[in-house]
């Protein structure tokens, strides 16, 4: 009887001692709760580029929600991301890929915006543009691959997903980006940014060391001039699709800092 009360008794200390741990984890998820993240995509692409960054953001218990930007112009894309800030109740990360990076660097001066990450993205300062940024680059291989309607909307070639936007995505993927592609207003890339929010805003971004869209040295100079946190992504510039978990750190912890930011 004596061994049966004292193995029961170190039971409920054992119980006991668990229960902390499992409430201090419930406890730090709902933390992250009352947070928005907000995707806004970049060229040739929609809101589904983010389908595969969705889900593991939400496992962390954050609200989710992806722009469908028109592409047609700054000042479009930059409403369409506003309005859906606009619409948040709480503090909000705000996420832009490729062109998007522009975009959020416009946008993202709603005082609920608390933190910016740029993946495989362009990061203008005052008065830059696309253009400004990468005058004096060689031209990418890719450029030579664009398709120009009446109207100066810009698609990509079938070649150009395959080898330089979208490499490391298995070719079924490949065609359907291929398919979907939202086509890019040309006048963008003069397009400058007034104030630029990283100027106010903790930044964080993602460069993409094997990204043949954004030459990787470029988006390491701009993390750089933004004083971004980084992290590197063995990926192409589509690894929000090709490495969504890499992707999905970099946002989860600039959601994290707004909750408890960095020690100084």
């Amino acid at each position: 009887m004596y061994k049966f009360f004292n193995r029961l008794l170190t039971a409920i200390l054992l119980i006991g001692a668990a229960v902390p741990a499992q409430f201090a984890y419930a406890e730090g998820t709902k933390d992250l709760g009352d947070i928005t993240v907000v995707l806004t995509h970049g060229a040739f692409a929609d809101g589904s580029s983010w389908s595969r960054v969705i889900p593991l953001l939400e496992a962390k218990h954050l609200h989710v929600v992806a722009v469908q930007n028109p592409l047609s112009s700054l000042s479009d894309d930059v409403a369409a991301t506003k309005r859906v800030v606009e619409q948040q109740t709480g503090p909000v990360v705000l996420v832009g890929h490729s062109w998007a990076g522009v975009v959020i660097s416009e946008a993202g001066n709603d005082d609920k915006v608390k933190a910016l990450v740029y993946v495989s993205a362009f990061a203008p300062d005052a008065n830059q543009s696309i253009a400004d940024l990468t005058k004096g680059l060689p031209a990418a291989p890719w450029v030579g691959e664009l398709r120009k309607d009446s109207a100066g909307y810009l698609t990509l070639s079938d070649k150009a997903i395959h080898q330089y936007f979208a490499p490391d995505l298995a070719p079924a993927e490949q065609r359907i980006v291929a398919a979907t592609q939202g086509p890019w207003y040309s006048g963008c890339i003069d397009e400058k940014v007034t104030h630029p929010a990283w100027r106010d805003r903790a930044s964080y971004f993602v460069v993409s060391t094997e990204d043949q869209m954004i030459d990787p040295a470029l988006q390491e100079r701009m993390a750089k001039a933004i004083g971004a946190t980084v992290t590197r992504v063995h990926g192409s510039h589509v690894s929000l699709v090709s490495h969504p978990q890499a992707v999905a750190n970099a946002i989860v912890l600039a959601a994290e800092r707004i909750r408890r930011p960095v020690q100084q």
